[in-house]
């Protein structure tokens, strides 16, 4: 009987060594990172100014990674005020700590450091990375984050023969200090001076082969202005959006809007000699322009003018272009299964947001407001309130579900919303400007744009087939925009205006995903190096 207990226990021993064995060598890579954030001197727009850098570039490093890759950046804080870095369009499945936002995370102090570590998991496509405190976005720390597919996952069109990742922003001559200044003194911003490429104003060369196939990574990476994009003599065919596979429909040119990002391929089959990449402001006045090149290897002609034409300023030429953004339900996506076989039209709606952006003036000084209420960051980030059960610093009270008449307020506005609950967000955009709303932690299918004001009618126009995912959503001037959302990510997500001047003065709110079980398989655990700040202190165990 010993004998067999004894042969039991090796037995186990052996499976258990054999499993962890398995276990480590089945995790996903990792890819390490040390970034040392720092002011320099750099001249964008002709007129040497500061801007951000990070390990000495502008714009920051590209990560490039593949599907379920763990990302760990250690960001080393050289500037003189503190900061964060937030992931645009990455999920943080079940780590909403990872976030970078103030709602989640103490923010690093100048001369400190702190380590991000999270996952791509389940994810492909065009992302990017910027800061997200303060104005800081406004003078530089943003790039490219780009995430790739398994080398064992479908790809559902043409294996392009290079990329190439264009950063398309627009700049001011101001630095984010002059910019924050005007706007604490209760002044708008002004129009940007300029439009940049991967932080150049003009002279960027992209450089491929007569009949060879690229993939353009695109994204808006701006703070105020929607962008046109085209490229002379060539057409674009449209593969994906913010991680969806797109159906391929073929552009002359693509609105982008602040916070957006498009892939698509052009295929080199025009006479050798360079043309002309164009992008330009939309619905501004004057229109701003900027130009990089595509040459062709062994081209000895310059490009020409004239440059390809931007749309109409009208607005029903954008709405149209977007309502045929759609999705792919055939091919997959990080995953083998169908983006069609989430048959999310089919999903009664639990709740219903209608979420109307506005400007006011609080304590004489203009604020922009989401149902108005002007959002107002707490000493403590919510999160970590939510955890650790740190009264007094948010309630859910604040803001109402739908446009209240009254007077505006400043608050910290957070919504309530059970873990798996689906959503629908409708956006309210009564001003006449374009506006751009993102939400962390998801994706969302943008079921319908419209004119005027929304209401429950407005359901039956809505794309309930195959209407494209994506984590951040243009509105147009007195219009609006509905999406549905399942909200299956526990954890405490940023929905915000991307257009950072009313993101700064409080256009942005925070939906709280939650159950009551706390359990590694819904939500992980505070990190080991949690910074803690306000009424929130290291526990001691």
């Amino acid at each position: 009987m010993t004998k067999q207990k004894n042969l039991l226990l090796v037995g186990f021993l052996l499976a258990y060594c054999f499993s962890s064995v398995f276990m480590v060598n089945a995790e996903d890579p990792y890819l390490f990172f040390t970034w040392t954030v720092t002011y320099g001197t750099r001249s964008p727009l002709g007129v040497p100014q500061q801007v951000i850098l990070i390990n000495g570039q502008f714009p920051g490093p590209a990560i490039e990674g593949v599907t379920n890759n763990n990302i760990v950046v250690n960001v080393i804080n050289k500037l003189d005020e503190p900061f964060l870095i937030t992931w645009n369009g990455i999920k943080q499945r079940k780590m909403s700590w990872q976030d970078g936002v103030l709602g989640t995370n103490c923010p690093i102090q100048p001369n400190s450091n702190w380590t991000y570590h999270f996952q791509l998991k389940d994810q492909i496509g065009t992302y990017t990375y910027f800061a997200s405190t303060s104005m800081h976005r406004a003078s530089g720390a943003f790039g490219a984050l780009n995430v790739n597919q398994r080398s064992v996952i479908f790809v559902p069109y043409p294996k392009p023969d290079a990329d190439f990742t264009l950063l398309v922003s627009d700049w001011y001559k101001m630095g984010h200090k002059e910019l924050r200044r005007r706007l604490d003194s209760g002044r708008a911003l002004p129009l940007p001076d300029g439009l940049l490429i991967n932080g150049a104003s003009r002279g960027l060369v992209f450089t491929g082969q007569h009949g060879k196939i690229y993939r353009f990574r695109v994204s808006n990476v701006g703070i105020s202005t929607s962008i046109n994009f085209r490229i002379q003599g060539h057409m674009m065919t449209l593969v994906e959006v913010e991680g969806s596979h797109t159906l391929q429909e073929v552009y002359e040119s693509l609105d982008i809007h602040v916070g957006q990002s498009v892939t698509v391929l052009v295929t080199l089959k025009a006479p050798v000699k360079d043309y002309f990449i164009v992008a330009s402001t939309r619905f501004t006045k004057p229109v701003l322009t900027t130009t990089g090149i595509l040459s062709y290897q062994g081209s000895k002609i310059r490009p020409s003018h004239p440059l390809p034409m931007d749309p109409t300023y009208h607005i029903h030429w954008s709405m149209k272009q977007a309502r045929t953004i759609r999705l792919n339900l055939t091919a997959n996506a990080a995953r083998p299964n169908p983006q069609g076989s989430f048959h999310y039209g089919t999903i009664p709606i639990n709740r219903t947001f209608v979420l109307a952006n506005g400007r006011a003036r609080i304590n004489g000084k203009l604020r922009y407001t989401v149902n108005r209420v002007s959002y107002v960051n707490p000493a403590t980030p919510l999160k970590l309130a939510d955890w650790f059960n740190i009264p007094g610093v948010f309630n859910f009270r604040t803001i109402m579900n739908i446009p209240t008449p009254g007077p505006s307020i400043l608050g910290t506005s957070v919504f309530d919303v059970a873990l798996h609950e689906y959503v629908e967000f409708v956006f309210q955009n009564n001003e006449r400007s374009i506006q751009s709303w993102h939400l962390d932690g998801t994706s969302a299918y943008v079921v319908g744009y419209g004119s005027g004001t929304w209401n429950i009618a407005k359901r039956r126009g809505y794309n309930l087939i195959d209407a494209v995912t994506r984590h951040t959503f243009q509105v147009y001037p007195m219009s609006w925009t509905s999406i549905l959302v399942s909200l299956d990510n526990k954890g405490m997500w940023n929905l915000r205006s991307q257009i950072w001047s009313r993101r700064y003065l409080g256009q942005e709110l925070y939906v709280r995903v939650w159950n009551d079980e706390k359990s590694l398989y819904t939500e992980s655990e505070p990190p080991a190096n949690a910074l803690f700040c306000g009424k929130a202190k290291r526990p001691r165990f």
